[in-house]
């Protein structure tokens, strides 16, 4: 394994399956990430929470992340597709809301696939000026979800209840590290802890303390998996009290000790 690095220094284009790896928690858990990522579902169908709400996706499903959206998404059965990760320099270039467009017209199709295909082959081929040609393509990708935003079933905007759940993933994606309960999060939001979790159920089934567990969870797997950072280590950023907290309750959600995940790997 290597030690963690800067993810965000170039781009990153991956299949739905090597995002996977065969592993549910690599996309259902909830994330984000501090850059930008396209999500082009060509064939099959799951749901998908963005901000704490959950909707249904399908074949030809094009979903736009700015960097720092909770989201997470499950599979129902085979799913292709690919995973665009665009540089964090490049953020202000594309939308600043999340989106989610259902395509059906042919050209609308075929012009998303080329932009995607000419920027994989950039990345596959390592060619002379690649790097800047992929920028032009991201560039033209940015563009084309700007112009194709009348599409894009709403995502952001809700009654009082979304907002709040919105809220409150934009704080947990702040500060899950800071070991912070629900109860904290609740008080800075003004409401009650009870509140705040029906919101939650109602926007996308899961109460406020799965959706923390599940953020601070899939940086606990994340690091356990892709870094050699020891159990204590990983516990003290993730602000657990100690590393024998911290085993007790990530075996309560997976199962498996620290140690004993690193080594299913």
């Amino acid at each position: 394994m290597l030690q963690l690095t800067d993810p965000d220094a170039g781009f990153s284009i991956a299949s739905m399956q090597q995002m996977a790896r065969g592993q549910k928690w690599r996309t259902e858990a909830m994330r984000s990430y501090s850059r930008p990522v396209l999500l082009w579902f060509t064939r099959g169908q799951g749901s998908i929470t963005i901000a704490g709400k959950t909707r249904g996706y399908g074949p030809h499903n094009a979903i736009f992340l700015p960097a720092g959206t909770m989201h997470g998404f499950g599979m129902m059965g085979s799913v292709f597709g690919y995973v665009v990760h665009f540089p964090r320099i490049m953020r202000s270039e594309f939308p600043d809301t999340a989106m989610h467009l259902r395509l059906h017209d042919g050209f609308q199709l075929a012009e998303l696939t080329a932009l995607i295909d000419s920027l994989e082959r950039e990345e596959r081929n390592a060619a002379p000026g690649a790097e800047r040609a992929m920028r032009h393509h991201a560039g033209l990708i940015a563009i084309w979800l700007e112009r194709h935003a009348e599409l894009a079933v709403e995502t952001s905007r809700g009654g009082a209840s979304e907002q709040l759940v919105q809220a409150f993933t934009a704080l947990v994606e702040r500060d899950f590290r800071s070991g912070a309960g629900v109860s904290a999060y609740a008080a800075r939001l003004g409401v009650t802890p009870t509140h705040l979790s029906r919101a939650c159920r109602n926007a996308c089934g899961k109460s406020a303390s799965r959706l923390l567990a599940d953020r601070v969870h899939f940086e606990a797997r994340r690091m356990l998996q892709d870094t050699d950072m020891t159990v204590s280590e990983i516990s003290r950023r993730l602000g657990f009290r100690s590393a024998a907290y911290f085993t007790r309750a990530f075996q309560g959600k997976t199962g498996l000790t620290p140690t004993a995940f690193r080594r299913s790997a």
